[in-house]
């Protein structure tokens, strides 16, 4: 089959990437497992994740001694045993982390439904390939922590980027009032999506401009968390009593692990934070999958591509990614 896969992470995953058309298929795929689906993948969306884990000092050396990255897709069916798949239909989703293989022709898919669900007629391959990591994430780090009934305040720290794009979208149809930050360049960007009132990060200090604006908010959603957290230990000033503070973010730094810790885990009546606190990795969940695909059929929710790649340029797609500053998503055309 085609792929991009390496066999080291030497110097990164980016300098490593080669495309074939004879890479070994799946394991699985001529004897799928139970409740599973083999996909033939159109496009693929790319996340830090598939880089950072692989990257992993010792671990990812451990786990991995080559691989294929991706974990989003949007394909066709080529077999399945999962109930309601038929060859041919149009599906999207995400492979259970770790494990990657989406910039590979075909993957099998496990989880029944949880991680693979039908594409509606209207949506595009291409956009629907957005929805897996970064889109998922985005509902689990906003859906569960605002009000239904709408009125919520939310701060989303990092609006431009993959899941900060999907944060504002679905913060606004949950009826949220917005904040962001990002830098000047995508201010309109960011308003575009719905954000009603942006910081340039660039020129603003953060904590100084929420604590001046005094506005409370109900959540935060941090998509960067830096090695020092200082939005985090200042957030009693602009977060409310019972909001929660959201991370998905963070690396290997001993500063980062540190503070991601004590952020965790450190009673407050030894000075430890003010508000609560959570990290978040997205999971698998069909209905919100479709909730997400539906809105995207219905024209409310739009998938924010800065640029497609082909599969034999994957290597410098991870570039663009690793530099930090890619507006929206980027994907891979596989087949």
């Amino acid at each position: 089959m085609k792929a991009a896969a390496w066999h080291s992470t030497a110097g990164g995953i980016e300098n490593n990437l080669q495309a074939t058309i004879t890479h070994p298929l799946p394991k699985t795929a001529h004897s799928l497992p139970p409740n599973s689906t083999l996909v033939r993948v159109s496009y693929a969306a790319l996340n830090p994740v598939d880089y950072k884990v692989p990257e992993l000092p010792l671990l990812g050396r451990f786990v991995f001694s080559s691989g294929i990255p991706g974990m989003d897709f949007a394909g066709t069916v080529v077999a399945s045993n999962a109930q309601n798949f038929k060859p041919g239909a149009r599906v999207f989703g995400m492979l259970a982390p770790p494990f990657g293989g989406t910039l590979g022709e075909y993957v099998v898919v496990g989880g029944g439904r949880q991680g693979c669900v039908a594409v509606p007629d209207g949506v595009e391959l291409k956009d629907a390939c957005t929805l897996g990591v970064a889109g998922l994430t985005a509902f689990q780090t906003v859906a569960p922590f605002v009000q239904q009934s709408g009125g919520s305040k939310v701060f989303i720290n990092g609006g431009s980027g993959g899941v900060g794009t999907f944060q504002i979208q679905i913060a606004k149809l949950l009826g949220c009032h917005v904040t962001v930050s990002c830098s000047g360049a995508n201010a309109d960007f960011c308003r575009e999506l719905g954000a009603d009132e942006v910081i340039d990060y660039r020129t603003e200090d953060l904590v100084a401009t929420l604590s001046r604006k005094g506005t409370q908010f109900d959540l935060i959603a941090d998509n960067v968390f830096n090695g020092a957290a200082e939005l985090y230990w200042s957030s009693g000033k602009y977060l409310k009593p019972e909001g929660t503070y959201v991370t998905i973010a963070g690396n290997a730094s001993v500063a980062t692990v540190r503070n991601f810790l004590g952020c965790m885990f450190w009673p407050k009546f030894l000075g430890g934070g003010e508000r609560k606190f959570k990290f978040v990795t997205c999971v698998a969940n069909s209905e919100e999958f479709e909730k997400l695909v539906g809105w995207m059929a219905e024209g409310k929710l739009r998938a924010c591509i800065e640029r497609e790649f082909e599969l034999k340029d994957a290597g410098e797609a991870y570039t663009r990614l690793k530099a930090g500053r890619t507006r929206g998503k980027l994907v891979v055309k596989v087949t």
